[in-house]
C-alpha cells in the first residue's frame, strides 16, 4: 500500500537508532570519518516510436537531478553507531502529457501531466561490531538477487535491514529483509513486489568468496513472500594473458519458482547467462549469451534491475524461453593521449520468445555511447555522455524505438 508524502517521514528503524546515536558521545571517528557530497545530474531523453499504429509517436523529457549524500563514521566502543542520509530532488525542465513516459519524470494518475518536481529523504542507521555492519532504513543493494536502479535522474531505493559480515578474509556475507521500495521516478514508498503484486517482505542471504585476486564465487538464496523464490550461483575469473592483456569470465545462473500463495501467478524460470571479455591495451572485446527456460519470464524486484549480462540500455532480454547473445566493443582514448574519453558499442539479438500468443518472438538492440570525464581544473570530474539506442522487436513484443540521451553529471564533495 502506498503511503502519501513519505519523503517527510523518517524510517522507523532509523529513528530508533538515531536516538541511540544522539545519546552516545560522538567520537572523533564519527565526525572525522564522515563525508558528504552533492551529485548533479542533467538528463535529456528523446524517443521516436517507429512501428505503425503506435499509441504515442514520441516521448521527450528533460530534467535536473540533485542527490545529496552524507555518510558518518562510527562512534567508539564495542558497538559503533553511525548514520547515513540521502536526499533526492528531481526537477522538470521540459515535458508534457503528450511527450511523457521516458521514465525520467512521474506524472499524475488522472491528468497524465508530468509533475514539476519529486523528492525523497532516506536515513540509514548503522551498527558496527568487529568487521560486521548492520544497516537499518534506506538501502541501495547491489546484490545478484536485489539491485537498485540508477539509470535516470534519481536512483531507486529500498527500505529494510541488511547485515554485512567480513569476519573471514576473502569472504563477504550478506543477509537481510527488504519491505518497501521507492521507484526512480517516484516520491512514495510502496510495498515491495513484482509484476504488479505486492508482498510483505523480501528475505535474502548469501555471499561472495574471493579465493584469490583472480577468482570469486557467489551464491544467494532469496524469497519474495507469496510471490517467488530464487537461488543464484555465479563465478567471476580473470586470466592474465600477458602485458596489458587479460580474459575475464563472468558466469551466472538463476533458478526461480513461485512461492506460497503465488500472488503473481506461476513463476517457472531458469536463467543461465555469461560474458567473456578480452582486454588488450586500450581495447576490450566482449561476447555474451543468455538462455532462459521455463514457463515464465525472469522475475526481479519492482524498482530494481535484473542481474543479467544482457541488461542493456533499453531492454533486458528476459522474456519466457528467450535466447539472446551480445557482441560489444570498448575503447579508451587515453592510449591516444586523450584521457577521460571513451567509446562503447554493442549489439544484442534475442529469439525464441514464447509469450502469450507470440511464438518464436524476436527482438534486437544496438547501443552506442561516447563519454568524456574532465581530468583536471575547476571542472575536474564533470562528465558528459551521449547515448544512442535502436530497438526493434517482432510480433509486437515491445514498442520499436530510436532513442537519444544526453547525460551531464558532476559530483561536488562538501567535506
Amino acid at each position: 500500500m502506498t503511503r502519501p508524502h513519505p519523503s517527510r517521514a523518517l524510517p522507523r528503524h532509523a529513528i530508533t537508532v538515531l536516538a541511540l546515536a544522539c545519546s552516545v558521545h560522538a567520537s572523533a571517528d564519527f565526525a572525522g570519518d564522515s563525508k558528504a557530497s552533492l551529485e548533479l545530474r542533467n538528463v535529456y531523453i528523446n524517443r521516436d516510436f517507429r512501428q505503425e499504429g503506435a499509441p504515442q509517436s514520441k516521448a521527450a523529457e528533460w530534467g535536473q537531478g540533485f542527490i545529496a549524500r552524507f555518510e558518518s563514521g562510527f562512534t567508539d566502543g564495542t558497538i559503533g553507531v553511525g548514520l547515513d542520509a540521502l536526499g533526492e530532488l528531481g526537477v522538470k525542465l521540459d515535458s508534457s502529457r503528450d511527450r511523457r513516459g521516458t521514465g525520467l519524470l512521474p506524472f499524475g494518475p488522472t491528468s497524465k501531466e508530468p509533475v514539476d518536481d519529486y523528492s525523497e529523504l532516506g536515513l540509514t542507521a548503522k551498527l558496527r561490531a568487529s568487521k560486521s555492519t548492520l544497516r537499518l532504513g534506506t538501502l541501495m543493494p547491489t546484490l545478484p538477487i536485489a539491485m537498485y536502479n540508477d539509470t535516470r535522474l534519481l536512483p531507486s531505493t529500498f527500505s529494510g535491514g541488511m547485515l554485512t559480515s567480513q569476519e573471514f578474509d576473502g569472504l563477504t556475507l550478506n543477509a537481510g529483509r527488504l519491505t518497501e521500495t521507492n521507484l526512480r521516478d517516484s516520491s512514495s514508498r510502496d510495498d515491495i513486489g513484482f509484476a504488479g503484486q505486492t508482498s510483505d517482505h523480501f528475505d535474502f542471504a548469501g555471499g561472495t568468496w574471493a579465493l584469490d585476486q583472480s577468482l570469486a564465487l557467489t551464491a544467494y538464496t532469496s524469497e519474495l513472500e507469496d510471490i517467488y523464490r530464487q537461488h543464484f550461483a555465479g563465478l567471476v575469473h580473470t586470466l592474465p594473458l600477458g602485458e596489458g592483456m587479460s580474459l575475464k569470465s563472468d558466469l551466472r545462473y538463476f533458478d526461480s519458482r513461485d512461492s506460497g500463495a503465488g500472488k503473481a501467478g506461476r513463476v517457472d524460470n531458469r536463467n543461465f547467462n555469461g560474458m567473456l571479455s578480452l582486454t588488450a591495451g586500450a581495447q576490450r572485446f566482449s561476447v555474451a549469451w543468455q538462455r532462459l527456460s521455463g514457463d515464465s519470464a525472469f522475475p526481479f524486484l519492482t524498482g530494481g534491475d535484473p542481474y543479467v549480462v544482457n541488461l542493456v540500455t533499453f531492454n533486458t532480454f528476459t522474456k519466457p524461453e528467450e535466447d539472446s547473445w551480445q557482441v560489444r566493443y570498448d575503447y579508451d582514448f587515453a592510449s591516444l593521449g586523450i584521457p577521460g574519453l571513451s567509446f562503447m558499442t554493442r549489439y544484442i539479438s534475442g529469439d525464441g520468445v514464447e509469450q502469450g500468443a507470440v511464438r518464436d518472438g524476436r527482438e534486437w538492440e544496438r547501443d552506442t555511447d561516447v563519454a568524456y570525464v574532465v581530468q583536471s581544473g575547476s571542472l575536474r570530474g564533470f562528465n558528459i555522455r551521449l547515448r544512442n539506442v535502436t530497438f526493434r522487436s517482432g510480433d509486437g513484443l515491445t514498442q520499436d524505438l530510436d532513442e537519444n540521451r544526453i547525460i551531464l553529471g558532476y559530483t561536488l564533495p562538501l567535506w
